[in-house]
């Protein structure tokens, strides 16, 4: 049975936000205390799948030890996404480890961290390989096949994935249109849900109830969430059925 870890669920600045003193910031609730958004998904033939691997992971990984990561995907290079791929050396001292993302990621990271990808390559650096996807490519990792699914952030193409019947998305604010069968007929749906009030980026909790809803997969999990969507024990009261604000060190299988 597939397994998916939430190694962090919050905004780029993490819950408690710097300087804050609100009363989700101030909140003993382990539930309100989000590190930036990442997740390791745990295929039934034992493959770990890493998504995303942001400037938390190091802390993620002491938190949730892990002893092998087979392959990771990057929905896109803002730096809360990919700020610790230099922490992924432990995991590619005997091998190269495959990071799967879009063009325009790809391109910024070769750039942010040319020591990766030079021809001589200083001793210890991480040992990782860059690969492409267009959005038309499905890969196998492990036994499941890997869909990228292209969204929207605001006017920056990124990707959500489709892995078997779970799909995973993050920083959209809108759907492209001619990716909509690629989430057809989910067990768990993983979406973000940034804040109560619009946001020009990111959906904000209506939206991402209404995109849920359209979807219709068996189980959705809110994620990326700020200080602003309210305390968890009260948002999470008043969501429809099936529907559940997700927290640093969640497990759910399906």
């Amino acid at each position: 049975m597939p397994k998916l870890i939430f190694l962090g669920t919050g905004t780029s600045t993490g819950v408690p936000q710097i300087g804050c003193k609100c009363e989700v910031c101030r909140s003993n609730d382990t539930r309100d205390k989000r590190l930036r958004t990442s997740a390791l998904y745990i295929g039934d033939d034992g493959s770990h799948i890493l998504i995303d691997c942001g400037p938390d992971f190091r802390e993620q990984m002491l938190r949730q030890p892990c002893d092998s990561i087979d392959a990771v995907l990057l929905t896109h290079e803002h730096y809360d996404h990919v700020g610790g791929i230099d922490d992924l050396r432990p995991f590619s001292f005997e091998h190269s480890l495959p990071i799967f993302t879009n063009q325009l990621c790809a391109d910024n990271l070769r750039q942010r961290l040319p020591y990766c990808f030079t021809k001589n390559k200083y001793p210890g650096v991480p040992n990782i390989e860059l690969i492409t996807l267009d959005p038309k490519d499905s890969i196998l990792l492990g036994n499941q096949t890997v869909q990228p699914i292209q969204v929207m952030h605001d006017l920056m193409p990124i990707y959500g994935y489709r892995i078997g019947k779970m799909a995973y998305i993050t920083d959209m604010s809108h759907l492209v249109k001619s990716e909509d069968e690629k989430l057809k007929n989910l067990d768990v749906l993983i979406v973000n849900a940034l804040r109560i009030n619009p946001h020009h980026s990111h959906q904000s909790l209506d939206e991402a109830l209404t995109f849920a809803k359209a979807i219709g997969a068996r189980e959705t999990y809110l994620i990326h969430m700020s200080h602003q969507i309210g305390l968890h024990r009260r948002i999470n009261e008043i969501l429809p059925p099936h529907v559940h604000l997700a927290y640093d060190g969640l497990q759910i299988e399906w």
